[in-house]
């Protein structure tokens, strides 16, 4: 195993409490060399070191884990997925979960069932769709209990999208950069519109990383009401602001 693999596997421990065997760990090294493939054919990502891969991919997915507490079936919802994050790393160490993952473009969805199917992963679904599209159809507006996206919109907005996907009761994770905070608070309004209320917002510190990130965790305790979300593009142009 290289490297970088044994390197993942003590992180993803002792920062986040995740034992990975030996074959997930494998799972991660196809991953990771179907993603440099594709790469050279596909803009999937700019990040192509096996390295930055294992953290700036791989570890930075897993970092849900400090808030993501799946129970045997729970289904977990990522928007935005893009090449599959955070959705498929968490679940490869949670193969417990059903999965849907939801990328608008293409290329992405379709890179993302190549995994599926190579990797053998079961329970997951690739929606190629706007977010918007899926919490107004009755199959996926509050049929989920967990919720996750990293890096698709300011978080008022990214509200909107994932709130209205999940039951109440259920939780939504935000991955964000250093302005993980203040976009906490200047979600406040939007939070209480669409049912939503922060519970914590938890800092993560990767190797080598030199910025600290954030999960910003938040509960679903009221329906979302049935004006949300917007059509395609309106929470992205008008926000909701207090």
């Amino acid at each position: 195993m290289p490297t970088e693999y044994q390197e993942l596997a003590r992180a993803a421990q002792s920062l986040f409490g995740a034992r990975l065997s030996d074959g997930q760990l494998q799972a991660f090294s196809l991953y990771a060399h179907e993603l440099q493939d594709w790469n050279l054919r596909v803009n999937l990502t700019a990040v192509t070191d096996p390295l930055e891969i294992t953290v700036k991919h791989f570890l930075d997915s897993l970092s849900c884990l400090l808030a993501l507490k799946p129970r045997a079936g729970d289904k977990l919802i990522d928007v935005g997925s893009g090449a599959g994050f955070p959705g498929i790393p968490l679940k490869i160490a949670c193969p417990q979960i059903r999965l849907n993952l939801v990328e608008s473009i293409g290329k992405k969805a379709e890179f993302c069932r190549h995994i599926v199917q190579l990797l053998g992963l079961e329970g997951v679904q690739v929606i190629q769709a706007r977010a918007e599209q899926l919490g107004r159809d009755p199959e996926y507006r509050g049929r989920h209990d967990w919720a996750v996206a990293r890096a698709v919109a300011r978080l008022p907005v990214l509200l909107e999208y994932l709130l209205p996907l999940l039951r109440v009761g259920g939780v939504a994770i935000a991955q964000k950069g250093e302005s993980g905070p203040s976009e906490a608070i200047q979600a406040q309004t939007a939070l209480g519109i669409l049912g939503g209320e922060l519970q914590r917002v938890v800092p993560v510190e990767l190797p080598g990383a030199s910025e600290t990130r954030y999960l910003i965790v938040v509960n679903k305790i009221n329906e979302t009401p049935a004006k949300y979300p917007r059509r395609p593009g309106i929470a992205a142009k008008r926000p909701i602001k207090g």
